[in-house]
């Protein structure tokens, strides 16, 4: 069976010393860092422009945000008897095991607080967190293939790689089918609707898009994904992916009829 050997990668970009800085930690601040700077550009285009400041102070609101949502989200809806058991584990956070879905629940609540202080529509805001947020997903799915983690299910497709946690059968690189779902082609269809059809004119269309495409294309994903050991398909009909994604569909859903019954 013809497949593809697994680049030898090393997790650690850099070693300082006593210090190690990983892919996985850049990923996650090439994703903040680029999100800030297309935040910044976009904020000139939302109907009621967004100061700079705001955008600026908000970017500690989000790593927080990002990072204390995404780990939790992990720790509750991944493995909770295993953090019970070994809660000192929870605060290892380089070496992966972050929730998507945590990630997004830690966002909403931090962008409420930030806006109700800060006295800003919290729809509008959000709208630009949506557009810039494909980035960061982008570069957090390929720090996933960098550690060979979250690999796809065994397969005989030509571009099956050979993981090295994952035994000795070609599996799907998911991760690289999340990053090109989610990350590129999500960027590209909200990029089309904020630059040619002036989106963040109307509060909510970015974001909904946001989580139905997201949504959609995790739940997708997750036919080619490996399903996590512990827990593999809920009640053998959907894996958790699968499961916390239809509310993001159903709510990007509701946002979209919303606007349309508005207008």
């Amino acid at each position: 069976m013809f497949a593809i050997a697994f680049p030898t990668i090393d997790p650690v970009a850099l070693e300082l010393g006593p210090i190690l800085i990983r892919w996985y930690s850049l990923a996650y601040i090439a994703g903040i860092l680029l999100g800030w700077q297309f935040m910044l550009r976009l904020s000139r285009l939302t109907i009621n422009k967004i100061a700079r400041k705001f955008i600026d102070d908000f970017i500690i609101w989000a790593t927080l945000g990002i990072i204390l949502g995404g780990r939790i989200g992990y720790v509750i809806f991944y493995k909770p008897a295993y953090f019970m058991a070994n809660p000192l584990e929870i605060f290892v956070v380089w070496q992966g095991g972050m929730s998507f879905h945590g990630g997004l629940i830690g966002m909403l609540i931090v962008t409420w607080l930030f806006t109700y202080k800060n006295q800003l529509e919290f729809i509008a805001f959000g709208d630009l967190i949506c557009a810039a947020a494909p980035i960061g997903l982008f570069f957090g799915r390929i720090a996933n293939f960098i550690n060979g983690e979250l690999f796809g299910r065994t397969t005989d497709v030509p571009w099956g790689i050979i993981f090295p946690k994952g035994g000795t059968e070609p599996r799907h690189p998911s991760q690289l089918y999340e990053a090109g779902l989610e990350g590129l082609i999500l960027f590209l269809v909200l990029s089309l609707l904020i630059f040619k059809f002036k989106a963040l004119k109307r509060p909510g269309i970015i974001a909904g898009t946001f989580m139905i495409i997201y949504g959609l294309s995790r739940y997708f994903v997750e036919f080619f994904r490996q399903p996590d050991e512990h827990l593999g398909t809920i009640y053998e009909i959907a894996t958790m992916g699968q499961i916390l994604s239809v509310p993001l569909i159903l709510l990007g859903i509701w946002l979209i009829h919303r606007l349309w019954r508005q207008s």
